[in-house]
């Protein structure tokens, strides 16, 4: 009997302190776990084609109707040229009327209103410029912007090449550290891709479309595009 219990003490003191060691085949399971995690970096540059274009007729007059229905007669004659001149996501994106107030002896008096109504719409750059110089002439008094893009089957096709160009830039950084340290990849075990998007493209200029010479057409000049991709590859060895 005391032999009996001897032996279970050791046994249990042999499991608490961890004396017991693991099958070789668990050990290697043990080792698949260990990684390496590096993050890649994807550009695509490619040309913009397109010119978002923001564009508004702004009236002032003395009443609220007379002046929202010059706006309404110049905005439907704008967006008449726009449909006429078959431009893309052509859509309304402010329609305003505003008092205009005079302060004179700490008093408030309306003077008259203003009204203005704005629209958005894509166009191909080379065309951009002489569509400005007929919309200012079918009405329209404000060029709030110009901002060039890429069509979106080509920002498509550049966010995958990104994403190709990402993933290579991991796995040859992961190889550079395996070689150096003499280690061997074993298998990817994760992998996260962190997006593939353009930034926001910058804006040409803000004007108004009144002060533009008659006599020259806008020029508009596009650029190019950056679509940027990030991978993140976690590597077993």
């Amino acid at each position: 009997m005391m032999n009996r219990n001897w032996c279970k003490t050791v046994l249990l003191a042999l499991v608490v302190c961890g004396t017991f060691t693991l099958p070789v085949s668990a050990q290697e399971k043990i080792q698949l776990w260990r990684t390496l995690t590096v993050s890649g970096r994807g550009v695509e540059t490619i040309p913009t084609t397109l010119s978002q274009v923001s564009l508004g007729v702004e009236v002032q007059g003395k009443t609220a109707q007379e002046v929202q229905q010059e706006a309404a007669r110049r905005s439907s004659a704008v967006v008449a040229l726009l449909k006429n001149r078959n431009v893309e996501k052509l859509e309304t994106t402010g329609v305003t009327l505003n008092p205009v107030y005079n302060y004179s002896n700490n008093t408030q008096r309306i003077t008259g209103y203003t009204a203005t109504n704005t629209v958005r719409f894509r166009i191909s750059t080379d065309q951009a410029g002489s569509l400005l110089d007929e919309a200012v002439k079918a009405g329209a008094s404000q060029i709030n912007g110009v901002t060039f893009v890429a069509s979106d089957s080509a920002i498509a096709l550049a966010q995958k090449q990104a994403l190709k160009k990402a993933t290579q830039d991991a796995q040859q950084q992961a190889e550079a550290v395996f070689t150096t340290l003499g280690l061997k990849s074993k298998e990817v075990v994760s992998i996260q891709v962190n997006g593939a998007t353009p930034p926001p493209p910058p804006m040409l200029y803000r004007a108004e479309a009144a002060k533009l010479s008659a006599d020259a057409s806008t020029p508009i000049v596009a650029g190019e595009q950056e679509v940027q991709a990030s991978v993140t590859l976690q590597i077993s060895y």
